[in-house]
């Protein structure tokens, strides 16, 4: 069985999941929509397929399902459009900036029985992977401590800025989806602190560029989660998890990974400049995962009701980090 898809949105996200695509033999794109015409003929053209229309997609009964990559504020309602037509979804995060409007989403996809599934790739990320396999086989002890860093190498425009929803929804949501993949309980506490550090512009924009946060399960399991909108030195990607026998940790990754020793010292190369070659195999290991759902009718995970759970988790972010004060969820 092949699987035969259409992607939706030929931006810079859809370009990567364009590549994962033909990674994988099981599926095919047949299909590229986007607003920008030479952007979806690009792709089309790399892939062979045609460039389409979102009706047209809908009408199409050989299409089995969906990747969509268009806007935050699209996701909603082109989710509801297609779970509706019988097809298998897999979307950007998030479902959208207002979490009313992500639970009637995911009302509609429930009434339909939809499979749908939420892009957090970094659930895929090979490393990521082996410290969360670390934890199942026991060999940490009870996980106690999660620690997230995750900085960007620069800030976005801010243009982009003003429409993302904000630090929290846009970047520190992946380290969410994280931390509750790795601390096997909900989070109930989040306590946050903000600031403008990096670009005076993003704080007119009435974003922050910098936070520090500790949220905390009903046991008392504690995540702390480091972000920042300027690495100078690469993109910091990194996770460690404190157990009650020891601890587990994933570092950095770069393109080679070696080290060279001479009088001077020792250095290695740099890190990876963004999320498009870091996690090259999550990307590839998330389609993956999405065609299985597809195919041999597995529950998708991160499911919709993952997007939602942190995109709630962002929402008491930016209240803690506005009033100061501890956000129960």
């Amino acid at each position: 069985m092949v699987t035969r898809l259409a992607l939706l949105g030929a931006g810079r996200i859809g370009k990567v999941h364009a590549r994962a695509i033909a990674s994988d033999p099981r599926a095919k794109l047949v299909a590229v929509v986007d607003a920008m015409a030479d952007a979806a003929a690009a792709i089309a053209d790399a892939a062979g397929c045609a460039v389409s229309t979102i009706d047209a997609v809908i009408a199409d009964k050989d299409i089995d399902a969906v990747i969509i990559c268009t806007p935050t504020n699209t996701h909603a309602d082109l989710i509801e459009r297609f779970a509706r037509a019988g097809k298998a979804v897999f979307c950007e995060k998030p479902i959208d900036l207002d979490v009313a409007r992500a639970q009637g989403c995911i009302d509609v996809v429930k009434e339909t029985g939809a499979k749908v599934m939420l892009g957090f790739n970094r659930r895929f990320d090979p490393h990521f992977q082996a410290v969360r396999a670390e934890i199942d086989n026991g060999t940490i002890g009870k996980v106690e401590m999660v620690t997230i860093t995750s900085r960007d190498p620069g800030a976005p425009p801010v243009d982009y800025i003003k429409v993302s929803g904000g630090i929290f929804r846009d970047m520190t949501i992946h380290d969410f989806d994280m931390a509750r993949y790795l601390l096997g309980e909900e989070i109930k506490t989040v306590m946050a602190s903000a600031a403008v550090l990096v670009d005076p512009k993003i704080g007119e924009a009435g974003d922050f560029d910098s936070a520090s946060l500790i949220l905390t399960t009903a046991s008392g399991r504690q995540a702390i989660i480091s972000n920042s909108r300027r690495a100078t030195y690469g993109y910091d990607q990194r996770i460690e998890v404190h157990g009650s026998l020891g601890s587990v940790a994933a570092e950095n990754q770069r393109p080679v990974s070696i080290e060279v020793a001479t009088r001077d010292g020792y250095t290695r190369p740099p890190l990876h400049d963004f999320f498009m070659t870091r996690y090259t195999a999550a990307y590839a290991a998330e389609i993956s995962a999405f065609i299985d759902c597809v195919e041999n009718g597995t529950v998708p995970s991160p499911s919709a009701g993952d997007g939602l759970a942190a995109l709630k988790l962002a929402d008491a972010a930016l209240k803690s980090a506005t009033t100061g004060t501890v956000v129960t969820v």
